[in-house]
């Protein structure tokens, strides 16, 4: 007898992952994926990263960032997830507001401080704005300026550099 959703009678349904095994394997192939993209794009600690300014890069973006915070720098998951989270804001940014065919992505790490810069070659200046508890865009630079320690913006000859930073916990 199978058993679906309601309303969802002859739609194929998701089969369950019903061993050990394939959930090994399933975590497996996720825990490779970041790895994979830094192959693909490069170590953004090592020197700037080009993404393409499309919509999609967000996702590269973000799962750059959590190789280089959680696997390679062994930062705590707090830090993790608002890098990661602060990066797919700054991205977004890049991506929506300057018409670039590209950006670039680069993190730094001192004693005590992560820095992580998105370079694009647009000279506009993003803007702080106040949000508002319905608003439904714009919270970008307010998740920014609440979720980091400092950031700001570089500008360059051609282009600039929006980046943020924050406190870690060195050992």
């Amino acid at each position: 007898m199978m058993v679906g959703m309601a309303g969802l009678e002859g739609v194929e349904q998701p089969r369950s992952r019903g061993s050990a095994v394939t959930a090994c394997w399933m975590s497996a192939v996720e825990d490779e994926r970041p790895f994979q993209v830094m192959e693909l794009f490069g170590n953004p600690t090592e020197g700037e990263v080009r993404l393409p300014s499309r919509p999609e890069s967000a996702a590269t973006a973000r799962r750059l960032t959590a190789c280089v915070l959680q696997r390679q720098w062994s930062l705590p998951p707090q830090t993790v997830e608002h890098g990661v989270l602060l990066v797919s804001e700054l991205v977004g940014n890049a991506v929506r507001h300057t018409g670039a065919r590209s950006f670039g992505l680069r993190m730094l790490r001192r004693r005590g401080w992560i820095r992580i810069e998105v370079c694009d070659p647009s000279r506009g200046l993003p803007c702080l704005m106040p949000v508002r508890e319905m608003d439904v865009s714009g919270r970008g630079l307010f998740l920014v300026d609440k979720l980091s320690d400092r950031w700001g913006v570089d500008l360059l000859p051609r282009g600039k550099t929006t980046w943020f930073e924050m406190r870690t916990l060195d050992r």
